[in-house]
């Protein structure tokens, strides 16, 4: 291995959008593995939108990233040597190693995945924290039902994407919201969605009355701000609101914007409830064995953005997500 790792570390706490000031490039010894670890090198990385919330100082599902720490992010590794009766050369573990390019591990919230069965990348995606959240979020916090209507905004992501191919699998009509005319016809071309609705030339509120006559039995929401509004107003009776994140709102520098007509939660007698998939964890395996299946089946599509450099890329690959230019799960594969 070379003599030295390249890391990104936290330099300061991005006010508003963040800049590349935030963030330290730093190079330091590569650590050799002691008793019961494993060294390995970084071969993807993972972007998510809650990276951003990770990088303030405030109360949250999670302690923020410390200012000098290298940054949070999932990654998969390749085992270069080991000292730990668990792994071995060439074996490939998914965790939360960190934006590096080498790691040592004690194995700890680590898992072996088979990259013969899929990519690296999807074990970050479909097979991943974006396949679990839009799974638990729509089966458990949705109680999604056969025949229902289902609204997904932030629909070409990589919560999104899937999301919605899980309510089609178990049948339902699904509409996406996305930016932008390519996105949308992703949606129903590729993925079929029964319809799609482009945020940025469309009324948001008169497309959701056209593509939801009945109005939405589920709403998976990842955006917030206008988007939740216009959602909130189509509800169905009994309908629920699945808060997964608001994306829209992430690099406020003012207050986060609230929904102004919750009221229609009472008049619909409908519930809106947030969750954090780190919750579900010991479920996983099952949510995975059944997405993969879907996987084969054909009924669920991978849809990955590939982003290939080095670690020093990461912050304005990062941007990508908060610029809406990924289409579904956002990964940096190293070099």
């Amino acid at each position: 291995m070379p003599a030295t790792n390249r890391q990104i570390r936290l330099a300061a706490r991005p006010a508003g959008e963040v800049k590349p000031e935030d963030w330290e490039h730093r190079s330091v010894p590569v650590e050799d593995p002691g008793p019961g670890r494993f060294a390995g090198r970084t071969r993807v990385i993972s972007l998510d939108p809650a990276m951003r919330g990770w990088l303030d100082d405030r109360p949250s599902y999670l302690p923020p990233v410390g200012i000098g720490e290298v940054m949070r992010a999932g990654s998969v590794v390749e085992v270069t040597a080991s000292n730990h009766p668990d792994y071995r050369p060439g074996d490939h573990v998914v965790g939360t190693f960190g934006v590096q390019e080498y790691v040592v591990s004690d194995g700890r919230g680590a898992m072996k995945v088979d990259t013969a069965l899929a990519s690296p990348s999807t074990y970050l995606g479909a097979l991943g924290m974006p396949g679990m959240t839009a799974y638990f979020g729509l089966l458990d916090v949705g109680a999604l039902k056969e025949g229902e209507t289902v609204v997904v905004s932030g629909a070409a992501g990589a919560v999104g994407t899937v999301a919605g191919q899980i309510a089609k699998a178990k049948g339902c009509r699904v509409v996406g919201i996305a930016g932008g005319p390519r996105k949308c016809a992703m949606l129903t071309d590729e993925l079929g969605f029964d319809a799609a609705i482009d945020y940025r030339a469309q009324d948001v509120r008169k497309a959701l009355r056209e593509h939801a006559p009945d109005g939405i039995d589920v709403y998976f929401d990842n955006v917030g701000g206008d988007i939740l509004d216009a959602a909130l107003a189509r509800l169905a009776m009994h309908a629920r609101v699945v808060i997964c994140g608001a994306i829209s709102q992430y690099n406020n520098a003012t207050p986060v914007k609230g929904p102004s007509n919750y009221l229609s939660l009472l008049v619909r007698r409908a519930r809106m409830e947030g969750f954090v998939v780190f919750d579900y964890a010991k479920r996983y395996g099952q949510a995975a064995q059944e997405i993969a299946g879907w996987i084969g089946e054909g009924r669920v599509k991978v849809k990955e953005h590939v982003v290939r450099g080095t670690v020093d890329d990461f912050p304005e690959t990062l941007q990508m997500l908060f610029r809406g230019e990924n289409v579904g799960k956002l990964v940096l594969e190293l070099a």
